[in-house]
């Protein structure tokens, strides 16, 4: 394939999805990751896209937060099966911190039939999610509403989790990177996010693919302060071994 079409369909790629790996172009494309990062890297000198860990993503996509209809359709299956292996984690009785983001809602409607267990959460799909959970007590925080992803973020929501404590934190976030570990394009979602982290015992990350080794505007939780992180098959392999060696418990479903 010549070099013009191999950009052509990587641009392609680009625009419909906003992110690409190499790994995955080099499988569509049929060629080498070595010839990929070579056409990204022609790409990124002529403004085409920025190079991110990995692969790349639009040059619009740094400060962009995917807006929740957008995310929805992405990796659908995924999800699923990073939301089922984050179910293995949670005990009868435990305390727990549900972010917002569709995997973090698969995991909540994993929750439906769930022993006694108490979710804090400022997400509305997944409080909504778990009004069919009878033995689930479900704490909303207060906060001001983000409609793009559909929850409470803000001073109010930082400060209504600042004094509880619970045993695991479940979240997630537009990037994640060995470097910087998880990261939003929204300063208001990464504050809110901190807090979530800050009043649990643990922090997991649930990201599918298309998240790992992408990074993006705040840093949400430094990788230090990251338990474990929970991704699928897709993600590349080099780029998690990275994660590992700073000390994260990485989980591939």
């Amino acid at each position: 394939m010549l070099a013009v079409e191999r950009r052509r369909l990587i641009a392609e790629n680009l625009r419909s999805r906003g992110v690409v790996s190499v790994g995955e172009m080099a499988a569509v494309l049929g060629t080498t990751e070595i010839t990929v990062r070579r056409d990204l890297r022609v790409m990124a000198r002529d403004g085409l896209l920025v190079r991110a860990h990995g692969g790349a993503v639009l040059p619009s996509a740094i400060g962009h937060e995917p807006s929740y209809s957008e995310k929805a359709g992405q990796a659908g299956a995924e999800k699923s099966s990073i939301a089922r292996l984050a179910l293995d984690m949670i005990r009868p009785g435990d305390s727990i911190l549900v972010g917002p983001g569709t995997t973090t809602l698969a995991l909540a409607r994993l929750l439906v039939d769930a022993a006694e267990l108490t979710v804090v959460t400022n997400s509305l799909l997944v409080a909504q999610a778990l009004m069919a959970a009878p033995r689930v007590e479900v704490i909303l925080t207060g906060g001001t509403l983000r409609r793009s992803i559909h929850a409470l973020v803000g001073p109010a929501t930082e400060e209504s989790v600042r004094a509880l404590r619970a045993s695991t934190a479940f979240i997630s976030g537009n990037g994640f990177t060995a470097e910087r570990g998880l990261s939003t394009p929204s300063p208001l979602v990464a504050a809110t996010d901190r807090a979530f982290a800050g009043a649990a015992q643990q922090v997991v990350v649930l990201a599918d693919h298309t998240k790992i080794g992408q990074d993006t505007m705040c840093q949400t939780v430094p990788v230090g302060r990251v338990h474990t992180l929970i991704t699928d098959t897709r993600a590349d392999p080099i780029l998690l071994e990275q994660i590992r060696s700073v000390g994260v418990d990485v989980r591939v479903a």
